[in-house]
């Protein structure tokens, strides 16, 4: 064996801090943008951040429940500060007067709540932590089941039902009997079983099942949708009649210009490490100012690319979605595959037909028969029109709806695209679609 030295000249990419963050800039929403500037504002002491004079604020905030006020700064909306669930659960419970144990226990059950509402946690582990008896916890739950909205803070979805059902169905025992006992039975919609094991009729378990219906499953969305849900699009998509073209807008009217300040440099320019240390502080000032264009450039060719391939989709919707994928984009503005990943994550578009992520516009092809070409979104749209339009007492099955695909529009997927397609649309299977014909 023989020790050798030799040389060997070789390419090799190096990722620098500011080539990585430059990469991360890209995947950031505005209000993301908005929050890096300012925390790099405050690492170097000569940025200034200059306000944009009279900024063409246009209506493109959405608001839920309520209309936004133009004059109010989209930022400090963001960020407002709101009830959550738990605390106005706990506000609830300033007019029920409680035993200092009880309150405990009462508190604790409240905080173990989760995001559909209910507190899952064991009585025996509540009687662990706090040192309790297990009367005491039975006690306590029993204050939760007085509390809004009904079914907050049960057990699990079967205890929900019965504490609402209970209180709104008081003297319906059949209803109690099918939540308790036959529950997954009626979800599948074996009516007949039950009807069967019961001995009663298809129409009493017909009433039972529209019963269920009326019940809310997921306490919690309440206090969700109670919540202003605000959404900032990070791009706008508007015709222009004068123009008679759809015109692009990036939402950075609240995004700062960024000055150096070179007066206060000038005074610490005066021994050579300060010099250093200004230099440093300027290429950094010049590193951002050039990253934000370029992010800036970058969206708008991507942007470009997508207005022209989807204009049928910018005027009628999902429907006319054409594919599209990441790397005809990629090709088409000569990037890498990657930098377009990046620079559409995160997004939120608002369009003439909804506001939504701008992923949502990219979707591999499905080609038919004919030689067309379909999008899995267009796909997934047709789907949904069939699920629509069907005969709700005889469903389609997912192999039904692949042929009426093929037969209709010469598209050719199998059973399990369609399954998986149905899936992802939360549409359930035909056997859980299908209604049942009761006989007078």
């Amino acid at each position: 064996m023989k020790l050798m030295m030799e040389q060997k000249q070789m390419l090799k990419m190096v990722m620098t801090t500011e080539l990585r963050q430059a990469i991360e800039l890209l995947q950031l929403s505005s209000y993301e943008l908005f929050q890096f500037i300012q925390d790099k504002a405050e690492e170097n002491p000569f940025i200034e951040l200059i306000e944009k004079e009279n900024p063409s604020i246009s209506n493109h905030q959405y608001r839920q429940k309520q209309p936004f006020r133009q004059d109010v700064d989209p930022l400090a909306n963001a960020v407002q500060q709101e009830k959550g669930m738990h605390e106005e659960l706990l506000d609830q419970l300033i007019d029920i007067p409680l035993e200092r144990e009880q309150a405990d226990i009462v508190h604790y059950l409240i905080l173990n709540i989760d995001e559909h509402g209910f507190a899952s946690i064991s009585d025996e582990e509540v009687c662990a932590n706090l040192q309790v008896t297990m009367e005491a916890v039975n006690s306590a739950r029993q204050v939760l089941m007085k509390l809004e909205p009904l079914g907050i803070g049960a057990r699990n979805l079967l205890d929900c039902l019965c504490i609402q059902a209970k209180e709104m169905y008081p003297d319906h025992q059949l209803l109690f009997t099918v939540i308790e006992d036959h529950f997954q039975s009626l979800a599948d919609k074996r009516w007949n079983q039950i009807a069967k094991q019961l001995d009663v009729s298809l129409q009493d378990v017909q009433e039972v099942f529209h019963q269920i219906q009326q019940l809310n499953p997921r306490p919690a969305m309440k206090f969700a949708m109670d919540k202003a849900d605000y959404i900032n699009p990070d791009i706008t998509i508007e015709w222009d009649e004068k123009k008679t073209a759809h015109t692009i807008q990036l939402h950075e009217h609240y995004i700062p210009n960024l000055r150096f300040n070179h007066e206060y440099s000038v005074q610490l320019n005066q021994s050579k490490e300060l010099s250093e240390y200004v230099n440093h502080q300027y290429r950094q000032f010049e590193w951002l100012q050039n990253s934000i264009e370029q992010r800036r450039s970058t969206i708008l060719k991507i942007m470009d690319v997508i207005v022209r391939h989807q204009q049928q989709f910018l005027s009628k919707g999902f429907r006319f979605l054409k594919p599209l994928t990441l790397k005809q984009v990629a090709d088409e503005i000569e990037m890498h595959e990657s930098t377009v990943s990046r620079a559409t994550a995160n997004k939120i578009i608002q369009t003439s037909v909804g506001i939504f992520e701008l992923r949502h516009l990219f979707s591999t092809k499905i080609t038919s028969t004919n030689g067309d070409q379909s999008s899995q979104s267009e796909v997934k749209e047709i789907i949904k029109e069939y699920v629509e339009k069907e005969d709700k007492f005889k469903p389609l099955s997912d192999q039904k709806i692949a042929d009426l695909l093929k037969a209709d529009h010469q598209i050719t997927i199998s059973r399990r695209t369609v399954a998986k397609y149905r899936d992802e649309l939360f549409i359930l299977s035909s056997s859980k679609r299908k209604e049942i014909k009761i006989k007078v």
